[in-house]
């Protein structure tokens, strides 16, 4: 469901958090077969294996769409953007209070074949750009010259850092 680049700096806090909470997890969609999912974060994964388990976990159990299941683990800085609409706003409050940021510096993207999307941590450490071309390609990393478009394929071309 995703991949990224740059590293998880909270992982074991995070990894702590998850398994905390599976003493007071319930769900109507799994009743008492809820057990069966534990441990939501297997053992021995790298920090992209261990967001990758709960952000299934939040997709499969947790009922919610895979930029929602991203956006709850990696929240925009909204706290003090004036400029972040009410709803937004609403979400990552709610967001707060369910789950510690998965904080980087990471870019983060994700794919299940009905959304595709990529996230950069609040920290904004990580830059991100992408390209889309001509015959529908959609190219993104945090470095440049990842793979060599000619210019007239290019149909748009974004950079983004943190605000």
């Amino acid at each position: 469901m995703i991949a990224h680049n740059g590293e998880i700096n909270t992982l074991r806090g995070n990894i702590n958090s998850m398994r905390a909470r599976e003493g007071v997890m319930s769900s109507t969609l799994f009743k008492d077969d809820l057990n069966k999912l534990y441990p939501v974060v297997e053992e021995g994964l790298t920090d992209s294996g261990c967001f990758d388990n709960v952000c299934e976990f939040l997709v499969k159990a947790g009922k919610r769409s895979l930029p929602e299941a991203a956006m709850t683990m990696v929240p925009e800085a909204w706290e003090k953007d004036e400029e972040m609409d009410h709803e937004r706003k609403a979400f990552y409050r709610w967001a707060a209070m369910t789950m510690e940021p998965w904080d980087g510096p990471a870019l983060l993207a994700f794919c299940d074949g009905r959304y595709v999307g990529a996230i950069l941590d609040r920290n904004g450490l990580r830059p991100a750009r992408y390209y889309l071309t001509v015959d529908d390609h959609l190219y993104l990393s945090s470095e440049v010259g990842v793979n060599d478009h000619d210019v007239d394929s290019i149909v748009k071309k974004v950079y983004e850092e943190h605000k």
